[in-house]
Order: C-alpha cells, then structure tokens, then sequence
C-alpha cells in the first residue's frame, strides 16, 4: 500500500513540474526569434556606421577645398612686371 502511494505521488510531482517547465522546442523557438532580432540590430548598425563613414568623407573633402582656397586667399598676388622696373 505504500509503495503505491508512493509511487503515485512521485507521478503526480513528476507530472506537475513537467507541466510548470517550458518545453525545449518553446526554447528553441525563443532563441532562434532573439537571433534573428540581434541579427537585424547587427544590419541596422552597420547602416549607420557606413553613413556615417561617408559624412566624414564628405565632411574631409569639404575641409580639403576650404583650405585650398584659403590658401588661394593668402597668398600674395604676383607682382605684374611694368616696363619701369626693367
């Protein structure tokens, strides 16, 4: 009698906390969902490291052509030879 006892309760635990745990395919599932959004992040970061590689080209070459013409500006004008200075 007891060991049926017994052996009914442990089924019953058994039983129960099978019930409470997720499944492996549930979790499987989850991880494969979380994989494909960290995926997605990964893409969308990447975008914006590009734009952002290519506003600082942009950025370099405006910089390059400003200081060439800067550079224009300053400096000084050749002196036009005159028929007087020969």
């Amino acid at each position: 009698m007891r060991n049926t006892f017994a052996v009914a309760l442990m089924l019953a635990a058994s039983l129960g906390l099978a019930a409470c745990d997720k499944k492996s395919e549930d979790k499987a599932q989850d991880a494969a969902q979380h994989s494909e959004q960290a995926q997605e992040k990964m893409s969308e970061a990447q975008d914006k490291v590009n734009d952002a590689a290519k506003e600082n080209a942009e950025a370099a070459k405006a910089q390059a052509e400003s200081n060439a013409a800067a550079a224009k500006e300053a400096a000084p004008a050749a002196p036009v030879a005159t028929p007087e200075s020969k």
